[in-house]
């Protein structure tokens, strides 16, 4: 409320402040310098039926209503909560409010006193007062609802704040759908120094046409566009460009209409703006310098990207991103879901930051977009809310972060903290000294004696865990951690945390109506899901965007149309992040990625490839076989080994001969072959215990077997040095590619048992089909894959130095 304005009058009940009802006309009017008015009514010309009850008969005389028996306004509901429980509704007036710090003193607030504290994003409040009506004997539940102060926050240039500008005391939540409970918060959220912007004096985050958030979140899709995108397969327009960071991209970009707001649908005599629809996609251009403003990103975020981005060092401390940062941030900022399969040891933390710094800008212009809406709705003290005002999904977490371990999870939200909270020291974070003791320690022991590798090492420092999901939620000003999936922004949880609560069809109790509403999901190091379970993400994924079984506190009157007509799959945008290509990412995305906006492939091609790194001087014979689809390649390749490959390294001048497996499928296969065969055998996969192992390794040296069967996921684990190999057979060419060196320079002559063979009696095959290009090309490089798939020739061979 404005400095010098009256305040509103409030009676205490149940220890909550409420609206006291006043007498119907007794309403005291103020001017605008707020001094009583009352005697001028004799001087004022009354308005004939100035009731809701009168608004509405005009508004129907006007087209700009229904009548009482036309479905014409209700149609976008009903098959949304026809499936909601039918309870009773308690619908909050927007006048109302259930806490204490909702009141403002004239002083501290200018214009925005009069925003209701609960227009929260997903209540039920005055704003929706048609839906109300719909609802009376409806789908809500008949609880109290309670003012979700998470829901409301604003960040101004210091940090995070909602349009009340103070902290509430955030009520912490036990057992919740996450699986975290919140019982404590270790820290104390101050109020000190804190102004709040006034939302209603500030730009609608919507009015910025040409900002890729409001073109893509902010407009509706055609009828005509949304059965193009739903076919198999969408007619699409194939580009290649070339950047100088990332250099030669793929853009894929679906072939939908236009802009079609010139409909004769639009109804006469109405203030309302005709709907706003997306436009056809674009080819991504790259910014030529680094423009903070030119890209779009929240001026909340201007100071604190230099204190998060520690790439930047050494003489570079002007530089706000790198040149591989601008590029990926370019990139998603314009929402085109993105394959990205050249993340390295080096780049690694690069990667990391691009998408953290989308993210952030993504959820602050969600939360300003709801916080001016609001603003505008109370001013308009109108029971309806227009299309324009429809800034929300089904439920509120709107970013899904999958990552493997919970060491990557502590990165990711040290970064997000860095960018959204700018006094961490004076309580920006709650459930900080929580986090730090769940998502620390337990790393794994490196021996000194016998070093890993270095890949091995970064990525199995820190913590470990892969079974974790956290919720973050930006709330006033602080950063909560632990929140209720219900009440997060971003979701950041491992694929098997994930499946453990969205369960299996027939369980008791599971839950997947939070990933209903995901705009932004990130898959970062996706080649360490294929080494966990594939199946777990593809699982998690199918649960996307369904309807939700409850509504969660849904204000239905703010759901966008486009997620209210199951249409938030061609909205969302994937983030695929991974240090190879594999036909996995490319099926995932090309099958299960839907958006509008289309998408875009890194491609570069690679030179060498990993059969550089042998050492060993020793003939490497890559057989190819032939097959027309990937399940015929299942049946061919193993047809191939048990009826060419194995039976010639049975003579006992082959002994010491491994078996290399990327899929456990195929491992299970090969075993029980060989088990059915009776042949000389030992198998070591990740399931096998350590005894095992040790005995397993000790026979296998020792000329007491003739095979052993070796698992890739063991390999990725737990990066052991098997002595004793003189035959590697790969089944497929390995998924990660310098596993193929790495398997091969283990055939050295240090490592042999000088009783069992000679050096000169050592060979090394590979098979592999067209369906494994993208392996083959790691290992032997781009232009010698194509090559070897295209020759008339099925086997080639390579030495060492070649």
């Amino acid at each position: 409320m404005a400095r010098g304005k009256g305040k509103r009058k409030f009676n205490q009940k149940g220890g909550k402040h409420q609206k006291k009802n006043k007498p119907p006309g007794k309403k005291q009017k103020t001017s605008s310098n707020g001094r009583d008015i009352k005697h001028r009514d004799q001087f004022k010309r009354p308005f004939p039926d100035t009731t809701e009850k009168g608004a509405v008969k005009r508004r129907k005389v006007e087209g700009e209503l229904p009548e009482e028996d036309s479905d014409e306004e209700v149609d976008a509901y009903k098959q949304l909560l026809s499936t909601f429980s039918q309870k009773n509704t308690s619908n909050n007036l927007a006048v109302e409010s259930e806490d204490e710090d909702d009141v403002e003193d004239d002083e501290d607030v200018s214009d925005v006193s009069s925003v209701p504290s609960d227009i929260g994003e997903h209540n039920l409040d005055g704003t929706g007062r048609k839906l109300s009506r719909i609802l009376r004997n409806g789908s809500e539940d008949d609880r109290e609802c309670e003012p979700d102060e998470e829901n409301r926050f604003l960040v101004d240039e210091r940090g995070p704040l909602d349009e009340n500008g103070e902290v509430d005391e955030v009520p912490e939540v036990e057992g919740d759908s996450s699986g975290n409970d919140s019982n404590s918060s270790d820290v104390d959220v101050e109020d000190e120094d804190i102004e709040l912007q006034d939302s209603q004096t500030q730009e609608d985050p919507t009015s910025i046409v040409d900002d890729p958030f409001v073109t893509h979140i902010c407009r509706e899709l055609s009828d005509e566009a949304a059965d193009l995108l739903g076919q198999p397969k969408p007619p699409v327009k194939v580009e290649n460009i070339h950047w100088k960071a990332l250099g030669r991209l793929v853009v894929t970009l679906p072939q939908i209409p236009g802009d079609s707001s010139t409909s004769d649908s639009i109804p006469k005599l109405t203030l309302e703006e005709p709907k706003k629809f997306v436009e056809p996609a674009k080819v991504p251009v790259r910014s030529p310098k680094l423009d903070l403003n030119q890209l779009h990103v929240k001026v909340q975020l201007h100071d604190t990207i230099c204190k998060a981005n520690q790439v930047i060092s050494g003489g570079r401390e002007n530089e706000i991103l790198t040149p591989l940062q601008l590029e990926l941030f370019t990139l998603m900022n314009s929402y085109q879901d993105l394959y990205y399969p050249e993340r390295t040891l080096q780049n690694g933390e690069e990667v990391r930051f691009s998408y953290c710094l989308h993210v952030a800008n993504h959820i602050i212009k969600t939360r300003n977009t709801v916080l001016h809406h609001n603003a505008r709705l109370n001013k308009k003290n109108s029971t309806d809310v227009p299309d324009e005002f429809r800034d929300q999904g089904l439920v509120r977490p709107k970013v899904l972060i999958v990552v493997p371990f919970r060491e990557q999870a502590r990165r990711v939200v040290e970064i997000l903290i860095k960018l959204l909270v700018r006094n961490e020291d004076k309580g920006g974070v709650m459930n900080k000294k929580r986090f730090d003791e769940e998502f620390t320690g337990e790393e794994l022991a490196m021996s000194k004696k016998n070093p890993k590798p270095e890949d091995y090492q970064t990525m199995f420092s820190g913590n470990t865990d892969d079974t974790f999901r956290i919720g973050l939620t930006l709330t006033k000003k602080c950063l909560k951690l632990y929140a209720d999936f219900y009440s997060a922004d971003i979701i950041i949880s491992s694929p098997l945390g994930l499946r453990m609560i969205v369960g299996a069809e027939g369980e008791a109790e599971r839950d997947y109506d939070f990933l209903a509403s995901i705009e932004v999901l990130i898959l970062d190091q996706a080649d360490v899901f294929l080494m966990q379970n594939w199946d777990h993400l593809l699982h998690v994924l199918d649960h996307l965007h369904l309807q939700p079984k409850e509504s969660h506190g849904t204000d239905f009157s703010r759901v966008r149309l486009w997620a209210a007509n199951g249409w938030s799959k061609f909205y969302r945008q994937t983030i695929i992040l991974s240090s190879t290509a594999l036909i996995e990412f490319s099926s995932l995305l090309n099958k299960r990625c839907n958006n509008f906006a289309g998408s875009v492939r890194v491609v570069n091609p690679v030179s060498t490839g990993t059969i550089c790194q042998v050492v060993v001087q020793v003939p490497q014979v890559f057989q190819r076989l032939e097959a027309a689809s990937v399940t015929q390649s299942l049946d061919v390749r193993f047809d191939f080994l048990v009826r060419k490959v194995i039976p010639d390294h049975t003579d006992p001048l082959m002994g010491h001969t491994m078996i290399y497996v990327p899929s456990y499928f195929d491992y299970v296969r090969i075993r029980n072959y060989l088990r059915k065969q009776d042949l000389s055998f030992v198998q070591i996969c990740e399931y096998s215990k350590e005894g095992k192992v040790a005995r397993a390794r000790d026979m296998f040296y020792h000329s007491q077997v003739q095979f052993l069967l070796y698992s890739e996921r063991f390999h990725f684990f737990r990066r052991p040095l098997i002595k004793g190999i003189r035959h590697i057979i790969f089944y497929q060419p390995p998924s990660v590619p310098h596993f193929y060196s790495e398997m091969c320079n283990q055939m050295q002559e240090a490592n042999q048992n000088p009783y069992g063979g000679s050096e000169n009696n050592m060979t090394v095959t590979v098979l592999y089909n067209k369906f494994d290009a993208p392996q083959l090309s790691a290992i032997v490089g781009s232009e010698r894959a194509s090559r070897m798939i295209s020759s008339d020739r099925n086997v080639h061979m390579f030495m060492a130095g070649e």
